[in-house]
Formats: C-alpha cells, sequence, structure tokens
C-alpha cells in the first residue's frame, strides 16, 4: 500500500473515534432528583415549577426557581440566563446541568408549554 492510502487511511478513524467520543458525552440522559444527587455528573431532570419561587437577579443574570419530580422531591434551580417569557405558563420544565451544594446548576433550561393547537372536542360532545 502506498503511504499517502495508510496516512489517509489514519486520519479518518482517529476522526471516526473523536467524534463518537463527542456524541457519547453529548448523551444526556434524563434521570430523578434523587439519581441527580447522587451521581453530580451532567444530566436532565424534568418537572413541574414550584409556584411563587422563581427570582430573577439582573444584576447577576441568574434566574432562580424550584421544580419538583414525578416523586414530589423538590429542588432549587440556578440558571444562568434571562427568565424565559413564558415561564408562567410552563407545564413542565426540563434542566440540563449537575446537581452540586445543594442546588442544580442549570446550563440548559426548556420550557414545556401547553398547546394552543390542542384538538377540540366533536360537536356532540359539547356541553
Amino acid at each position: 500500500m502506498k503511504a499517502k492510502y495508510i496516512v489517509g487511511l489514519v486520519i479518518i478513524v482517529v476522526f471516526v473515534i473523536f467524534a463518537g467520543m463527542n456524541f457519547q458525552e453529548s448523551l444526556t440522559p434524563y434521570i430523578t432528583l434523587a439519581e441527580a444527587k447522587a451521581n453530580g455528573k451532567t444530566c436532565q431532570i424534568k418537572g413541574a415549577r414550584v409556584d411563587g419561587s422563581d427570582h430573577y437577579d439582573p444584576t447577576t443574570k441568574t434566574f432562580n426557581f424550584k421544580i419538583h419530580d414525578e416523586s414530589g422531591e423538590e429542588v432549587l434551580v440556578i440558571y444562568n440566563g434571562v427568565k424565559p417569557s413564558n415561564f408562567e405558563h410552563a407545564t413542565e420544565i426540563v434542566v440540563r446541568g449537575r446537581y452540586r451544594d445543594g442546588v442544580f446548576e442549570a446550563d440548559e433550561m426548556l420550557v414545556k408549554c401547553p398547546s394552543k393547537y390542542e384538538a377540540e372536542a366533536p360537536e356532540g360532545a359539547r356541553s
């Protein structure tokens, strides 16, 4: 085999390995709050917001709020970013980050709101 084919093949193999490692790191599983507290690694948790717990500090640009998961466990979330405009309408919140020192430090946040395109009931079913 010619040397340039061997070098090309080695470069391709290195890029495939590099891409595989980065893909593995980007996979962030959904876990419960209890699991997030136990492992301390980057993860995603979802839950419902706790009414009246949100506070945005414009000087530090941090948004703090509480969520509770399906088991009822509650955690304070600190998000370094602006408060989403539709936060009060959220039915579910997904945060990505890690649990550290009693709080969940979120890098990313997704606010799920009720759909305005819900199917209407059939005409005979309306009251």
